[in-house]
């Protein structure tokens, strides 16, 4: 089953995002040291030549050494904190890096999930991370659990809607309400309407069904609506869609 999170965005607007799989981080992970290892090729290729002429040397191994465990760690902050949580591999897959207080990652928590790629990928090739990521509830690695972080996917699946979806409508300049009786309800009304949506989506049983159903009888004299709605799912959406821009 799909593991998803709740996370509360600086606006005071929670969202629920689906973690990622470790799938798609492992994807994600070698598609980056395939990089990183083209990236120490064409190094390979400047470094003995240009520098050293040829020969390495002690020196040049020592510098050689420090370059290939500078540039792995270097790579992952550097992206992370230029992409916002995004390296190219993380970006290909549309996974992201977020902290669990819905703000942007920072440099010391990007520092601390390169560093402990010590334990989670190198020295265990990758067994303790995957572990972890497979049986945590937020699926972190020891990397994530000391940033206070996770790893969450961009595009949701078919069967999961999120309240993200419709907060990129901005205002009534560019979105007409259907209901704007809905004005008449609270946030926790709106709250209560997105779980149900979201476990209807996700769990596609005659229980959920019936509680959708209920929901809609229940909203229907609160908000003057005589005529059942046909589509149950869209309807409930467009009340959310519309109590956001009105109430923003």
């Amino acid at each position: 089953m799909q593991k998803s999170i709740d996370i509360t965005t600086t606006q005071n607007v929670t969202i629920e995002y689906e973690l990622a799989g470790l799938h798609e981080r492992m994807m994600a992970w070698l598609l980056d040291a395939f990089i990183i290892w083209m990236g120490w090729v064409i190094l390979w290729m400047v470094i003995p030549m240009i520098i050293f002429r040829g020969d390495m040397g002690e020196v040049g191994w020592i510098l050689w050494g420090i370059i290939i465990v500078l540039s792995f760690f270097c790579y992952h902050i550097f992206f992370e904190i230029w992409n916002l949580g995004q390296t190219p591999g993380k970006k290909v897959l549309n996974i992201k890096v977020v902290r669990l207080d819905g703000k942007d990652p920072e440099w010391g928590d990007v520092v601390l999930r390169a560093v402990m790629h010590i334990v989670d990928s190198l020295t265990s090739v990758g067994a303790i991370g995957s572990v972890l990521i497979k049986t945590t509830g937020k699926s972190q690695r020891l990397g994530d659990m000391a940033a206070n972080t996770t790893v969450i996917k961009l595009f949701h699946s078919r069967y999961q809607f999120r309240l993200e979806d419709i907060l990129s409508i901005s205002s009534l300049q560019n979105y007409t309400p259907v209901y704007p009786q809905v004005r008449k309800m609270t946030e926790r009304d709106m709250l209560f309407i997105k779980s149900v949506l979201t476990r209807h989506s996700r769990y596609s049983n005659q229980a959920h069904h019936e509680v959708l159903e209920d929901l809609i009888s229940h909203l229907m004299p609160i908000l003057d609506i005589e005529v059942r709605p046909l589509n149950r799912v869209e309807f409930l959406k467009t009340l959310l869609r519309d109590y956001i821009v009105l109430t923003r």
